[in-house]
């Protein structure tokens, strides 16, 4: 199969279209700070159009300041949600619910096996740990 390179623009419009007619879209995301639970062009995740309120924990694909982002929702307010990759040890987005294009529904590991995204409570509290865990974790 041939590989055709094309901006993030063009690709994630063609996503949110998607998505916004309710068909489900599969992505391979490309960065460490959603490891451990997604890696880095090896996983692929499945986006679908959110139809029930978002939570904390749940996985999103939302635009920041121009770009666009698959991270966790760690908070959510009046005003907005904060987001952080799983894999970052410091920095949080902050956007609001008309950011969101899309959330994921399923984690395709490398092998084919699918899993259900969980909302990571236990990761989301060892925070304060985050930088030696990850540290074993790329180790290993």
């Amino acid at each position: 199969m041939d590989k055709k390179v094309i901006s993030n623009d063009i690709l994630f419009a063609a996503v949110k279209d998607l998505v916004d007619e309710g068909r489900s879209v599969t992505i391979r995301p490309k960065g460490d700070s959603m490891l451990p639970f997604i890696r880095s062009d090896r996983d692929d995740v499945t986006l679908e159009r959110v139809t029930s309120p978002l939570s904390v924990g749940d996985i999103v694909l939302f635009r920041y300041n121009g770009k666009y982002v698959l991270h966790r929702i760690y908070s959510i307010r009046k005003d907005g949600m904060t987001l952080m990759g799983d894999g970052n040890l410091k920095g949080q987005e902050h956007c609001s619910e008309s950011d969101v294009i899309g959330i994921v529904t399923t984690i395709t590991k490398e092998n084919g096996r699918k899993v259900k995204p969980g909302k990571a409570r236990l990761w989301m509290a060892l925070k304060p740990l985050r930088r030696w865990l990850l540290a074993i974790y790329r180790r290993i």
